[in-house]
């Protein structure tokens, strides 16, 4: 396994994305912040995606995104990462490049794994878990565009 020549670290732990994900209390609650974020704060949208009956937009912020998603699309997400409603209003999400290792080195440093690491609807494959101090965290690899 190659390092990380800055930290020492294995290279398949260099995060490439933090995505903190946000879920709000109801439909109108995600307008309302969608309205602030995106055109209020004027953070640059992204993506935005739907399952039946929910919604997700994916907003850019500096290095980072914001992805804010309501109630149904957040049960969603945990239905294809995890199986089961699982996640809290709060989610970090990490984009890594090799999912299934960092998720290994992970759990072998003390996190609890939710879910090993599936290949989601939107081409990705995921993985859930819960970190120190009850964090819950989605590591994601993107696989390329989205299959249609």
């Amino acid at each position: 396994m190659s390092e990380n020549r800055e930290s020492g670290r294995p290279a398949s732990a260099a995060v490439r994305e933090m995505r903190l994900v946000v879920t709000t209390r109801d439909r109108r609650d995600y307008d309302e912040a969608l309205r602030f974020y995106r055109d209020v704060l004027g953070l640059t949208e992204r993506a935005a995606f739907s399952s039946e009956g929910g919604r997700v937009t994916i907003l850019e912020a500096g290095r980072a995104t914001l992805e804010l998603a309501d109630p149904p699309h957040a049960e969603f997400i945990d239905e294809v990462e995890v199986g089961r409603r699982v996640a809290g209003h709060i989610r970090v999400a990490f984009e890594v490049d090799d999912s299934p290792a960092v998720t290994a080195e992970l759990a072998e440093a003390g996190a609890a794994v939710l879910a090993e690491p599936t290949r989601t609807p939107w081409n990705s494959l995921n993985s859930r878990l819960t970190g120190p101090a009850g964090l819950q965290l989605t590591l994601f690899t993107e696989l390329g565009e989205p299959q249609v």
